[in-house]
């Protein structure tokens, strides 16, 4: 059976297209032939400007996929839960607990903002998915539920943690990430790559039994990695063979350009306003 055609657009990005907002988030609208599905929504303001600058109309929203909790993923989501009558959202239930982040010794909330919770808690119980485990919104396009942490140099990422005190590392256990299989590979969407972007791709292969990538997308969240982290990242990427690697958001321009250093065209730098078509 031939796999419908795949159109992923970016909404939301810390890069823009001209005439587009930025902001400090992120979120991908990916359109088959049956589904729309809304893959995180950034803080709010830029998803707001973006969608209708860029033809996309937030009422007909299928599902709205959230790859974790952060605000600069979460921000949006009254505007689509009180835009689209019919929307089912899905996310880890730990997206709506406390985070926080210590930086120079000073705390401060990146959890989720109340009115996005309180959207959430709205939605009539049958439209509200927690995801739990690994799930299927369709044939072809999947949700990899938690990710396993296999590799010994990916790690959350950041000075996360579940108490402003910081007492409790915060492995930020709600990330999730969406793959989509093609004729020619898998398409995988990640939010932040929390869990670690070869973590992540090594899951998705094993859930969907496909081994190819055709491409990956999304926040690799390697702005503060080591060059060690940086240099095992790339060869697994290139043992992988993808064809289109495309880092957006939180991976940082100085990883970015690492990666396309040593990988060459295959690394296409992400910003809101591109559209891919799979």
């Amino acid at each position: 059976m031939s796999s419908p055609s795949v159109e992923i657009t970016v909404l939301v990005d810390n890069n823009i297209r001209p005439g587009l907002m930025a902001e400090h988030g992120f979120s991908l609208w990916i359109e088959t032939d049956d589904q729309r599905i809304l893959f995180d929504t950034g803080q709010g303001a830029a998803l707001a400007f973006n969608a209708p600058a860029l033809g996309v109309d937030l009422s007909r929203t299928d599902a709205l996929v959230l790859s974790h909790g952060h605000y600069d993923h979460t921000g949006g989501i009254p505007l689509v839960v009180n835009g689209a009558g019919k929307v089912h959202v899905y996310c880890h239930s730990g997206a709506v607990t406390p985070h926080y982040a210590i930086r120079n010794g000073t705390s401060a909330s990146i959890g989720m903002p109340r009115a996005s919770m309180s959207a959430i808690d709205h939605l009539p119980s049958p439209r509200l998915h927690w995801v739990q485990q690994p799930l299927m919104l369709t044939e072809r396009i999947g949700i990899t539920g938690p990710i396993p942490r296999k590799t010994s140099y990916e790690d959350s990422g950041g000075p996360f943690f579940l108490d402003p005190e910081g007492h409790r590392a915060d492995p930020v256990e709600d990330d999730l990430a969406i793959w989509i299989q093609t004729d020619l590979g898998l398409v995988v969407c990640v939010g932040c790559a929390h869990a670690g972007v070869v973590n992540t791709l090594n899951h998705a292969r094993h859930l969907s039994g496909e081994p190819k990538v055709r491409a990956v997308i999304g926040g690799f969240h390697l702005n503060a990695a080591s060059r060690q982290r940086l240099d095992q990242t790339i060869a697994d990427l290139d043992a992988m063979d993808i064809e289109t690697i495309i880092p957006c958001h939180c991976t940082g321009d100085e990883a970015v350009g690492i990666l396309g250093d040593a990988l060459g065209r295959r690394v296409s730098a992400g910003s809101a306003g591109e559209a891919y078509r799979f």
